[in-house]
């Protein structure tokens, strides 16, 4: 189980990498002039490939997570909280993919301010995610 749970680290850091980022991309692409197309063409290649890239490796990570889980039969309060949060990194994760899609198809109504704003949300679940493993408050 040491392995699984050695590879369910690493493949929850790569993840993270990615949704880290992804909407840094965004971040660009909100703030690149009309004119610029050669530069939103970049960008927007950019991060689909990135997208494409670590979609696998969070499913990875969740499904080593959710291997973990019944391997060890976790229980108490704090792994409810935890999955309940992974569920919502899966929804962010999946609604990046939905903004790439906006961009591509120039239908982004959003600044680059609010995506700096989006951006930090994997901050503050990785911290309530690790907090929540590590010190299993209830």
């Amino acid at each position: 189980m040491l392995w699984v749970k050695a590879c369910h680290i690493f493949f929850v850091v790569s993840w993270f990498a990615g949704l880290f980022y992804l909407p840094r991309i965004f971040v660009n692409l909100a703030m690149v002039p009309p004119e610029s197309v050669a530069e939103r063409e970049r960008l927007l290649l950019m991060a689909k490939k990135l997208y494409k890239f670590v979609t696998p490796i969070g499913l990875l990570a969740v499904a080593l997570g959710l291997w973990l889980w019944f391997g060890f039969d976790f229980s108490g309060g704090w792994l409810h909280v935890k999955t309940t949060l992974v569920v919502i990194l899966l929804g962010y994760h999946f609604y990046c993919g939905r903004m790439l899609s906006d961009f591509a198809a120039g239908r982004n109504r959003r600044s680059h301010v609010w995506y700096r704003f989006f951006n930090e949300a994997p901050v503050l679940l990785l911290l309530a995610i690790c907090l929540l493993a590590v010190v299993k408050p209830f």
